[in-house]
């Protein structure tokens, strides 16, 4: 019988793959170490970019598993951890003497660190509407379930039926817009929703690359260009990367933000080339087009307060990354004559205070399903952007 083995685990390894611990612990066989530093870095690169959605996984991680792991704790703290503000927050609740006292955080790190000092923890229910609504809520319901207001169910020909407020019809045609064509019958039914005239709100759900931004485009085109119902698109997105730097960088709001929106452009001109849509650019002869902003105009949140956004088509990008209060700030911006599409992903929440459960995304779809101007639906299928991202969706990479 194999020796069991004691393993320290260092911060680069579990940001490398959150379920390290659970790998080297080997079922029963080996013992895991993680020492209280790590627990502090991790908590230093929650608010990182790049990082904050990793550290956010990694502490999932340990507090679903808390049998499987051991804390090696620290009398002395190093230097650059001593002045974290949670360390006073702890300090001030174990000397307030107070009888068992309930730390109020949905700060998932802090709560862990309040757990090691024995002290009691609660997330503010008031920020969790209900786990992962926007996950399981696909925008189906059952035959036997009480039908939802534009939702779809499968008949027994295994054909999606349309639950609309003018009754129900079966969706056995594709759709076509802007020279798109679906790829899969879900991608199909994100077009039917988006087209249909009586929703003015639909969020989208997805992994990436099964093109939600894409498909979310081609109709901002057809319903600006080609049936001219709506006379300007808007793209806002949460520019959770950019943050302070905002300001640094040079050049006026468009070029500040073209690092990090230029998919959406790209994804445009590629829609521009399939199908010309010169009314969206200006007529100024760089060999780039540019967006005339009368009819197209990319916004980062910070812009939206104050604005009255009327007969447009408003793309809301990473809706998962917005909080209650930002969605609530930024929909009650949108005036008469709005086509609203809410695209994210649940599961690539960037925002270090927010989760998997408490995003703008669940909030929306908990909030409005059932609503006769509201749809939701969730894409699936084998095909998305390329077989590499099938191949990296299949192997689970």
């Amino acid at each position: 019988m194999a020796t069991a083995k004691n393993y320290v685990i260092d911060t680069n390894v579990l940001l490398d793959d959150p379920c390290a611990l659970l790998k080297l612990r080997n079922g029963n066989e080996n013992k895991i170490f993680i020492p209280y530093h790590v627990i502090l870095e991790l908590n230093k690169f929650k608010k990182d970019p790049k990082l904050g959605h990793i550290v956010a996984k990694v502490i999932e991680v340990l507090i679903d598993n808390p049998d499987n792991f051991n804390v090696l704790k620290s009398n002395v703290i190093a230097q650059p951890f001593t002045n974290l503000v949670d360390n006073y927050i702890l300090d001030e609740i174990q000397k307030s003497g107070l009888e068992r006292p309930i730390l109020v955080t949905n700060d998932k790190i802090f709560q862990f660190q309040a757990g090691l000092r024995g002290i009691h923890s609660e997330t503010y229910k008031e920020s969790v509407p209900f786990k992962s609504e926007a996950e399981y809520y696909t925008g189906f319901v059952d035959k036997d379930e009480k039908r939802i207001t534009n939702s779809f169910m499968w008949n027994d020909q295994r054909k999606p039926v349309f639950i609309g407020i003018n009754g129900e019809r079966v969706i056995d045609y594709q759709h076509k817009v802007w020279n798109v064509v679906p790829r899969t019958i879900y991608q199909n039914l994100a077009l039917e929703l988006m087209k249909n005239s009586d929703i003015q709100i639909v969020s989208i759900q997805s992994e990436a690359g099964y093109g939600k931004s894409h498909l979310a485009l081609a109709v901002a085109l057809y319903l600006t260009q080609e049936k001219r119902s709506h006379e300007k698109i808007y793209v806002i997105k949460p520019m959770i990367e950019i943050g302070t730097k905002l300001g640094y960088l040079p050049g006026n709001i468009n070029e500040k933000m073209e690092p990090y929106t230029r998919y959406i452009t790209d994804l445009t001109l590629k829609l521009h080339r399939q199908r010309p849509a010169n009314r969206l650019f200006l007529n100024n002869g760089n060999a780039i087009p540019q967006f005339d902003p009368k009819r197209f105009e990319l916004l980062p949140l910070a812009y939206i307060r104050g604005m009255n956004i009327e007969n447009s088509v408003a793309i809301i990008d990473e809706t998962q990354n917005l909080s209650r209060t930002e969605c609530r700030a930024l929909l009650s911006r949108m005036g008469e004559g709005v086509k609203c599409i809410c695209l994210g992903d649940i599961r690539q929440v960037d925002n270090p205070y927010l989760s998997q459960e408490n995003n703008g995304l669940n909030w929306i779809v908990n909030k409005f399903k059932g609503n006769r101007i509201y749809a939701h639906i969730v894409l699936k299928g084998d095909k998305s952007r390329g077989p590499i991202t099938d191949l990296v969706i299949s192997s689970g990479l």
